[in-house]
């Protein structure tokens, strides 16, 4: 692991155990402003809607290339997971969040089980079997990709997917 991603890592770990320092993170956060508007749809009822995650916390399949930590305006490539699999070869490329807790319950980041639950109590219509995950840190030139080009893709693949609803989870 070269430099920049073991500094990396050590200030995420230490933000997690250190409340302030996190703070002094959020408050040097500046979001981007969006352009257009937001699309809204009449939704269906919970217990006839299909649902996918979204997933910014950088977990994908073990046989998926990771995400590219060594560009430090981050990675707007994506990966499709498959939501019957996931949790028997995850594993987690993101170096600005502590792991430790996700890699222990990846349901903290990626909550398929909570979802199952709901699937199953019938509150829940189902869930679909295709889901996509982002690495969260993108900044700078990739920014408009990320807009552009990877989340209109991933946009259209539930579209095409017939999914009504999606939950986006952060890292």
């Amino acid at each position: 692991m070269d430099v920049t991603r073991f500094k990396n890592r050590t200030l995420a770990r230490l933000a997690t155990r250190f409340p302030r320092l996190a703070q002094r993170f959020i408050d040097g956060y500046q979001a981007q402003e969006s352009a257009g508007s937001i699309p809204w749809a009449v939704p269906k009822p919970l217990r006839q809607a299909k649902l996918a995650l979204v997933t910014t916390s950088g977990i994908h399949h073990q046989r998926q290339a990771p995400f590219d930590m060594n560009d430090s305006d981050g990675d707007p490539s994506y990966r499709t997971l498959n939501g019957e699999e996931l949790f028997d070869d995850f594993q987690i490329t993101h170096d600005y969040y502590d792991h430790t807790d996700a890699r222990k319950d990846p349901n903290i980041i990626f909550p398929l089980g909570p979802l199952r639950e709901l699937v199953s109590e019938g509150l829940l219509g189902r869930l679909a079997q295709t889901h996509y995950a982002f690495m969260g840190h993108i900044d700078g030139r990739h920014i408009p990709t990320l807009v552009e080009k990877t989340a209109r893709e991933v946009a259209a693949k539930l579209k095409a997917d017939q999914v009504d609803l999606v939950l986006l989870t952060p890292a």
